[in-house]
């Protein structure tokens, strides 16, 4: 089976022809920064990353791109209510940002651009864009032309007559059409802002993704990746105007996942209905977290509970002690069947091993359906449980075991389960704890002493952030590794 990724044009699975031989570009809509991560951000990361991982072990040479919206209306707003500058706030968030991608395993991208360090070139393509009469000025902002794009709506299943119900001009837009969307926004006296051929003012929202991924990866590149969320209007408006600006195609596929929901609302920081990943980290491992995340297909909707979160936990725990086990039994000294010869268990587990690798391939070429890579594995750990019923203390079928270790191990590492692959999940030559986190343990028990409650919370999620558990015992704050 050849790999084949859902499109949303054709609204079906098509096989995966990358623009260029060997190569995938990819651009995936970072956070925008006024706030700490939640795990609902964090989400989208994961599973770009698992798919990422997956092109990867295909042999394609994968260019990563994933941007941080560092000017925004909130961002400025963050600021002024903190009285402080606005890049203080998104360098904050950008820093938060790394550390818990960093445990929660996800490769770093090849460029992460902010949207600032792209004022220029935004400058330039919307002028472009005004020369071509697909946007134009008005009392110091840019729209986008709407209906001069003719395929506008076709991404999401839109079409544009039927949109006008419910669209609204908000106070002082200056449109031609209340279809139209700002490419550039005037700025306030006290706000942050930068001189351009339309007076003094920032980008819109949707101008900057099209900018930053055409001129890193160019005009026309792979995957796009985001939340499903973001298809209407970020993603449209995101084809739109780069189609009419380059007059190329866009993006191949787009990687969509599904969101978290909180009861029946989606997680979210405009309303409040969130969990930030610092309070997340101080009750789950981080390698839990990404294991709940990859529990399901990356484009499904997740409902997030703790019961859910511990049903996890107990299911990665049944994968731990799956690679515990098959470690041990290949550490063994017992006398392996000898060369040339398989035992009767043998036999049956070399034929289920084959058939969990089919079964994985075949669920990651399905749309990078990492749930169903997962059950493979599950299906491998229960099997070997049962041949090591059948094969009793006597007989190890080593070459056999082997085969099972490398098909574990190739598993783990394409889902990225842990750092450091099957032998760190299997517990193999953990280091004991680091002075480093002995000390943040010993100024955490500190803070705890003079009741600094803020700084023990603080100390306890640095911890965690970097990959170790934190218990509170008698004799006070207990390290373990994740």
């Amino acid at each position: 089976m050849t790999l084949h990724v859902y499109d949303h044009v054709t609204r079906s699975r098509r096989q995966f022809e990358p623009i260029h031989p060997g190569k995938v570009g990819m651009y995936v809509c970072g956070m925008t920064v006024q706030d700490k991560p939640h795990v609902g951000h964090m989400f989208a990361f994961v599973a770009c990353d698992m798919v990422r991982r997956y092109l990867e072990y295909l042999g394609y040479e994968v260019t990563h791109i994933q941007n941080f919206t560092d000017i925004d209306d909130k961002i400025i707003a963050k600021a002024t209510e903190e009285g402080i500058d606005f890049r203080e706030v998104a360098d904050r968030n950008i820093a938060l940002y790394h550390e818990y991608a960093e445990v929660l395993n996800i490769q770093p991208a090849h460029e992460y651009p902010l949207v600032t360090g792209y004022i220029p070139e935004i400058i330039a393509f919307i002028d472009g864009l005004i020369a071509k009469d697909h946007a134009y000025a008005s009392g110091g902002d840019v729209y986008f032309r709407v209906r001069s794009y003719d395929d506008y709506g076709f991404l999401s299943g839109r079409h544009v007559d039927d949109m006008r119900s419910g669209v609204r001009v908000e106070v002082g837009e200056k449109k031609d059409d209340p279809l139209d969307f700002a490419l550039w926004k005037t700025a306030g006296d006290d706000e942050p802002g930068w001189e351009s051929p339309w007076g003094r003012g920032r980008p819109g929202w949707h101008i900057e993704c099209s900018v930053m991924s055409t001129k890193i990866l160019g005009n026309h590149f792979d995957f796009h990746g985001g939340g499903r969320d973001l298809l209407f209007p970020h993603h449209e408006n995101e084809c739109a105007q780069s189609c009419c600006g380059t007059g190329e195609k866009f993006v191949n596929y787009w990687l969509h996942n599904g969101l978290l929901y909180l009861g029946d609302k989606k997680m979210s920081k405009s309303d409040g209905n969130f969990f930030a990943m610092g309070d997340v980290l101080a009750k789950f491992s981080p390698e839990v977290i990404r294991f709940y995340l990859l529990n399901a297909h990356f484009r499904s909707q997740i409902d997030y509970s703790e019961e859910r979160l511990r049903a996890s936990e107990a299911a990665l725990d049944r994968l731990k002690r799956g690679a515990a086990r098959l470690h041990e039994m290949l550490a063994s000294t017992v006398d392996p069947v000898p060369e040339g010869l398989v035992s009767e268990p043998g036999e049956i587990l070399a034929k289920a091993i084959r058939k969990h690798n089919r079964r994985f391939f075949a669920a990651m070429d399905d749309d990078f359906n990492s749930a169903g890579a997962l059950g493979a594995l599950f299906s491998l750990v229960r099997d070997l449980n049962q041949y090591y019923s059948a094969a009793g203390a006597a007989v190890l079928d080593a070459g056999i075991l082997r085969d099972a270790w490398e098909f574990y191990a190739k598993g783990v590492d394409i889902l990225g389960l842990l750092q450091g692959g099957l032998e760190a999940l299997a517990g193999v030559g953990k280091n004991e704890i680091p002075a480093e986190i002995l000390q943040l343990a010993l100024d955490r028990d500190a803070a705890r002493a003079r009741k600094d409650w803020a700084a023990a919370d603080s100390l306890r999620d640095e911890i965690q952030t970097k990959g170790f558990r934190v218990e509170d015992g008698p004799s006070g704050t207990q390290v373990h590794p994740s």
